[in-house]
Parts: structure tokens; sequence; C-alpha cells
């Protein structure tokens, strides 16, 4: 035990760079960015799988000697509990009088008579009683003892626990998680969960290939935000339609609506579909010289958590035809990049400076530089939607045209006669769907170690003994003319396995129920009721 509870502060401890270090998990641009900002600890925290805690080599390696350290601990606690059930009570001890809680006193009757009342007053209890001879007086000894179920309830907290690793554990082999950007425009686009390459982010567990995944589809209506007057949100709400697995294999042209709100997923083929965030995606259509059109609507990162100001960047290839090569074409791409504001509101000496100042999209407006050349988009390297390849630009393969803000249904003209007009924009919804076949165990197992751990430290083991014998003077042993006048003389003493608290008042009740005369009438009565609450 004493080695379980130095690992499971361990694994407690290394779970603290998780919170503190980004995790490439959750943020791999973050983990990026720490990386170039910290050039001696950034590769080395790379090294050492910091960026990856629950996954690291380490954190395993505690949380499999953690297992293993509780089967070790659980196994003999088992076989000494249903051995302990089996036996029984152990014998009175000589002097009941040393011991924490101590009570005597008479009863009428013979010492059977006496005995049948203690074991009537034990009622629930195990008991056991045996026959003694002391000084050729025949006497009777009565072990009681009650609180098994502590034990029990201790011995379901780690076997709990164990159950909670094992599904934990199955659950990061057989599960997977994807994030995906859908943009709320009445339902014309969406995704279905066929394939990893749907989603613009996918965690998968390590017996998962992406090859089976539930092949359900959705769509997107609507969003709806709620604000509070000072302008925090309050609530998210968005209307999609989807179809079950069985639905898209059929072919089937119905779909089925769904409120999709935060903490309020869509369960479906044994998936869950979450409402994780919100956004917006400007629409910009540029014509080229020649007449000819493109239009992209493209999600923008929010910068601002309160007023949503967002940044983001897209590229505009030429149309095809419009230039003699491949090369000469990607040296004459659109490229945009700028600010987003739901609600813009201008500032500065020259007041083009835009800032936003609710999340609200009540003043839609654009600032944006716009950028003609090559903009690597073709080179084959990662690169992050929301930015330009800033080393295109350093290398003057990719050249600033203009600055401008723009409203919607304004434009700017380049040089050449290219127009780049801002037609608005729509918001967007960020979806998590995950699949946890384990997520069902995990909660039982942890109900029951919940459970268990009440039940272990609510219930409290504990022993009574008591020790009949017959009065010695004359008229009480009977030997008077009244038979009816034989009494016994009962001791009690109580011991609790584990501590004492709680426990004394426990023998008091127990000590007065059995002497039923009043506590000044008996003298033993009131020793109990003094002596038992000693602690």
């Amino acid at each position: 035990m004493r080695t379980a509870l130095v690992l499971l502060f361990l694994l407690a401890l290394a779970a603290i760079p998780g919170a503190l270090v980004p995790q490439r998990s959750l943020n791999a641009q973050k983990v990026d960015e720490y990386i170039a900002d910290h050039e001696f600890i950034g590769p080395l925290f790379d090294k050492l799988e910091v960026y990856n805690v629950f996954g690291s080599f380490w954190f395993t390696a505690i949380y499999v000697l953690l297992f293993i350290s509780l089967v070790g601990c659980i196994t003999p606690r088992v076989g000494v509990h249903a051995k302990a059930l089996r036996t029984p009570p152990v014998r009175a001890p000589r002097r009941l009088s040393r011991l924490p809680h101590h009570a005597s006193g008479t009863l009428a009757g013979d010492v059977d008579e006496a005995t049948a009342s203690v074991r009537g007053m034990l009622r629930g209890w195990r008991t056991e009683t045996r026959e003694e001879t002391r000084g050729g007086v025949r006497s009777v000894t009565v072990s009681a003892e009650r609180g098994y179920l502590r034990e029990v309830g201790n011995l379901v907290f780690h076997i709990s626990l164990v159950g909670l690793l094992v599904a934990i554990a199955m659950g990061k082999i057989y599960n997977y998680e994807g994030n995906r950007i859908v943009i709320a425009d009445g339902g014309q686009y969406g995704f279905c969960n066929t394939t990893p390459a749907a989603y613009d982010s996918f965690r998968a567990g390590l017996d998962i290939d992406g090859t089976e995944l539930a092949g359900f589809c959705m769509r997107v209506d609507d969003f709806t935000a709620d604000f509070l007057p000072n302008g925090q949100a309050e609530m998210f709400t968005s209307n999609i339609q989807y179809q079950t697995e069985d639905q898209v294999a059929a072919g089937s042209d119905e779909w089925q609506d769904y409120r999709l709100q935060v903490n309020e997923p869509l369960r479906i083929d044994g998936d869950r579909v979450y409402l994780q965030g919100h956004g917006f995606a400007p629409t910009f259509t540029v014509t080229f010289p020649g007449g000819e059109s493109d239009t992209q609507t493209l999600q923008f990162a929010p910068e601002d958590a309160t007023t949503f100001l967002s940044a983001g960047a897209m590229t505009f290839a030429p149309p095809a035809g419009m230039y003699s090569s491949s090369d000469e074409a990607r040296q004459n791409q659109i490229a945009i990049q700028g600010l987003f504001a739901p609600t813009a509101r201008f500032e500065g000496e020259t007041g083009t400076l835009m800032t936003s100042v609710n999340p609200e999209m009540l003043n839609p407006a654009v600032a944006i530089d716009v950028f003609k050349g090559d903009s690597g988009i073709d080179s084959g390297l990662s690169t992050s939607i929301f930015r330009l390849n800033q080393s295109m630009i350093d290398q003057g393969r990719l050249v600033k045209k203009d600055r401008v803000n723009l409203m919607p249904g304004e434009s700017t003209t380049l040089e050449d006669g290219t127009v780049i007009r801002f037609d608005g924009a729509e918001e967007f919804i960020n979806v998590q769907v995950s699949h946890d076949p384990a997520q069902s165990w995990v909660l039982v197992f942890a109900v029951t170690m919940i459970g268990g751990l009440l039940v272990s430290l609510l219930i409290k083991r504990r022993r009574v003994w008591a020790r009949i014998t017959p009065a010695q003077d004359a008229a009480a042993a009977g030997d008077g003319p009244d038979p009816t006048l034989r009494r016994s003389v009962v001791e009690l003493g109580g011991l609790a396995r584990t501590d004492h608290a709680g426990w004394g008042g426990e023998f008091v009740r127990l000590s007065e129920r059995l002497f039923s005369e009043p506590a000044d009438g008996n003298g033993g009565t009131a020793r109990a009721a003094a002596e038992g609450t000693q602690e």
C-alpha cells in the first residue's frame, strides 16, 4: 500500500507538466511556437516527450507500475478478508476492564437466561458463545464483531480503481477524436465521418487506423449565440441535420434535425458530436482582368475571445488558360491576409485602425493586405490556413499590392485590373466527434469507487465481549426461599479495530439497552455511561 501511495503521488506530480506546457495533441501550433521561443529547453522537452505528457514513456511507466502495485496489494487482502469472514470472533480477554470501553451490571435470571438477553441485544452482530470455568464456577462469554463491510468497501474502492485504470487504457487504445470546422450555410455543405481526411485534426487510438469509423453525415443549417449585456457569451446553439450510417448506406434523402448546444452532444452510431466553439468565415470574390471570378468563404481564427476580432488568409489561383504556363500562373496568384471584425470600429489619427467592440456581427468589416505572386501553396510544404507563408514574403516572391479596409459590398482594384470584393461573412461552428467505447465502464468504476470509499470511511470495525457469571451473594444466587431472585453479573468490554471515533456512543447505547434499569439505580449502568464515553 505504501508503494501504491508513492506511485499515485508520482502520477499526480507527473501530470503537472501537462497543464503547464502546451500539448501537441491539443495545439500543435503553440508547441512549435514554444520550441522556437525556448532555444534550449524547447528541443529538450521534445526529446523527453513533455509535449505529449499523457502518452510519454515515463508517464506510462508510472501508470503501469501503479497498476501492478494495486493488483499486488489487493490480491492478498482479498484472501485475508475471505478467511476473516469464515473465522469466528476471537475469545474474550481475561480482563475486560482494561479495554477502552467497559461496563458492568447485573441481570435477572441465571447465566443461560442472561446469555440469551445479551445475544438478543447483539442481534445483527456476528457472535460466538463459549463456556468457561473459573474456580469451579461456570461462566459464559459472548464474542461479537461487526463492521466487516468496512474492508469490503476498501477492497471495492481499490478494485474499482484498477478497473478505472484498465477502462481508461482501453479507451486510449480504441478511441478516436476529430475536430472539424463547418460553415453554417443553410445546410449546403457538411462532412461525413468516413475517413480521418474529413477532419481538420484527427487523433486516433493505438488500434484505430481510420477504416472502421461510423459513417454518419451531418450539415449545419444555422448558428445562434446568446450574449449577456456585457458581451459575454451565455449559450451557443446550432441547428444541424444528420444521417445515420444505415441511412447513408441505403442512399436515403431523409435528414434528421437536431438542436446542438454546448454540453448537449448528439449521440449517433456510438459517437458523440460536441459543439465546441464558433467563429466567422469572411467571403471574398476575386475578379481577374479577363472577367473570370472566384469566390471563397474561409474561416478566420478568433484572436480575441471577447470581441471575436479574427485573423486569417486566403489564396486565389488564376483561372486555367489565363497564362501560358503553370509557372507563370503560380507567379500571379492573389493572396489576402488580414483581420475581420464582427462589429467594427475605426480608430487612430487617420481613422483606419480597425478593432472590434462586440462579438455579434452587427457591423462587419475587414482590414486586409492584398498580395500578388507565388504564395507557396503549391510547394508541398505544410502551412497554416490562417496566415501566409512569411518566407515567400521575405524572399520577395509574394509582394504586397494594397492595404485596405472594406465593408460588405466594397472592393479594391489592383494596378492590373484585378478586383477584390468583400461580400460579407458566414458563421462557422467547431464540432468535435468523439468515440470512446470504454466511457460507460469509466462511469461504472468511478461510481463504485466512490461508493466503496464512502463505505470504508463511514463503517467502523468494532468488537464487543460479554462475560456472564452467577451473582455471588446467596439471595441473588437463588439459595433463598424465592428462586426468582436469581441474578447474573454481566461484564461488557468494547474495542474498535481501527479507531475510537464515534464508537463510544454506540457502546453506551448498547450498555443502556442491556441494563434497562435507570442509571442512578444501577451502578453498572452508571459506569457504562461514564466509562464508555472515554476516548
